[in-house]
């Protein structure tokens, strides 16, 4: 779908302008263990302060319990189109080390991570949808995940299908036709 492609205001790198937030995702592709795990190393090298790493994934292909636990805990506004993804992600951050020391950069570097775990996906062909819709509380719970941990977001990714054919709402179908628009880019630099 070319009409995603960003409209930058100078040249950015393709892969960033390629990048968008698909809801009509084809069911039937499977994503490999190969690309999950490039992804998980790619999320891996991300910067984090003091090199605490503190970004965790539970990524859930389709067909298995973890996925459903994820799918069950979207807002059903997302659950919707997210069924269809070939792999459902919880993006969790360890908010507390061993010691049980708050880190207070973790929630920060977790989304560096998610940053690159994209990149990587997308490289490979797959789009991804960033979801913040969801019942954190439910899914920590289902997932049987610590107090340290905090699911920040979840990630659904997989190959786009034509979206006429792939059971969307009219307001998500307006979605996925539209231009995809942005600030200009002085609203980001404003001196205080």
């Amino acid at each position: 779908m070319s009409h995603k492609h960003a409209v930058t205001s100078v040249p950015v790198l393709d892969m960033i302008k390629e990048r968008w937030s698909p809801r009509a995702f084809d069911s039937g592709v499977e994503l490999s263990d190969d690309i999950v795990v490039a992804a998980l190393e790619a999320a891996r090298w991300a910067p984090s302060a003091n090199n605490s790493q503190p970004a965790r994934f539970v990524v859930a292909k389709r067909g298995t319990r973890e996925f459903d636990i994820i799918l069950q805990h979207l807002v059903p506004v997302n659950a919707e189109w997210a069924q269809h993804a070939s792999a459902l992600v919880a993006n969790i951050a360890a908010v507390r080390d061993t010691e049980g020391n708050d880190r207070p950069w973790a929630v920060y570097d977790l989304g560096q991570a998610v940053a690159y775990f994209t990149l990587q996906v997308q490289s490979q062909g797959f789009h991804l949808h960033q979801v913040g819709g969801f019942d954190a509380e439910g899914m920590h719970d289902a997932l049987d995940l610590t107090d340290a941990h905090r699911i920040v977001s979840c990630t659904a990714i997989g190959k786009t299908t034509d979206p006429h054919e792939a059971g969307l709402n009219p307001k998500q179908l307006e979605q996925e036709l539209s231009p995809r628009e942005r600030h200009e880019l002085e609203q980001l630099t404003a001196l205080l």
